[in-house]
């Protein structure tokens, strides 16, 4: 069920936040203790009193949602959006009352709030990367816009402003990932795929130099396709998996017509957490968006 009520009245908001936020029940965001009792309200919100420590607080204590000038309901339609639709900013200025300002503000602290996703790989794995066009926008700079230089082919790193995002599928648990990095060399490789704690982790690749060092090292064991011998699939050695999930990455930047490098992390957990809702009816994503910035 899509989940209209919610967007359009203030009311239903509030309730669906005081369902998700006490789900495994009540407590105080200051002391955590369990020993509150109902205070009132404020506004359309509960409000508590906790029996410890003697402050109050309600529904939005503690969350990104206090103190916020933008209506709950509003704010839900706007990561609701953002996620499932892939809505860009400047759309949703023009979908709802509240200035690109405002909205870009919320936006950007809802994605701040998301977490790193933990890489827990089973294998095979295959891991690639993707080269992004990502360099400081607007403000950020503190001197006149370059020329398109970013628009330069082939591959890149931070500085340059042409950060790489690593994409990994483990082909053992089916999750995929899009982790973005300072530069595609050896170090990050590593650090990406772990130390195996039992036997050799089996990893799929193209023939980028990075991953030769894995040959060499006894807890993987590498399996290359060289694109550049027109090789894609040898048997279960590809990452086809990998550039498609890429594509998808591309995809979700697009709308947003650049996406600063400072910024890249936020908007790559906000497309993880995406991934998580995609196949959730409308009232169950929204709910797993609101649990997950809790």
């Amino acid at each position: 069920m899509f989940p209209f009520e919610v967007f359009r009245s203030e009311a239903a908001a509030a309730n669906l936040l005081q369902q998700v936020r006490w789900h495994d029940g009540l407590y105080c965001p200051h002391c955590r203790s369990e020993s509150v009792i109902n205070y009132g309200s404020y506004r359309l919100f509960q409000r508590y009193q906790c029996k410890d420590c003697g402050r109050t607080f309600n529904d939005k204590t503690g969350t990104i949602f206090a103190h916020a000038k933008i209506g709950l309901g509003t704010l839900f339609f706007a990561f609701y959006s953002l996620l499932r639709f892939n809505t860009s900013i400047r759309q949703l200025d023009a979908e709802t009352d509240v200035s690109y300002r405002s909205l870009r503000q919320r936006v950007e602290q809802f994605a701040k709030t998301l977490d790193a996703p933990v890489l827990n790989l089973t294998g095979p794995v295959e891991i690639d990367e993707v080269y992004v066009t990502a360099g400081l926008k607007g403000r950020e700079r503190d001197s006149r816009s370059r020329s398109r230089g970013l628009s330069k082919r082939g591959r890149g790193n931070y500085a340059e402003d042409k950060p790489p995002v690593f994409t990994l599928v483990d082909r053992g648990s089916g999750q995929r990932y899009a982790v973005p990095a300072k530069s595609a060399d050896e170090s990050t490789v590593r650090l990406l795929l772990g130390d195996p704690e039992e036997e050799s982790l089996t990893v799929y690749t193209d023939g980028f130099r990075a991953y030769d060092p894995l040959e060499d090292d006894e807890n993987y064991q590498r399996e290359a396709v060289i694109h550049g011998e027109g090789e894609y699939v040898d048997g279960n050695a590809h990452v086809n998996t990998c550039e498609s999930h890429a594509s998808l990455v591309r995809r979700w930047l697009s709308p947003h017509r650049g996406v600063s490098k400072d910024k890249l992390t936020p908007y790559l957990r906000a497309f993880q957490l995406r991934r998580r809702i995609l196949r959730k009816p409308g009232r169950e994503a929204l709910k797993e968006i609101v649990r997950t910035v809790l």
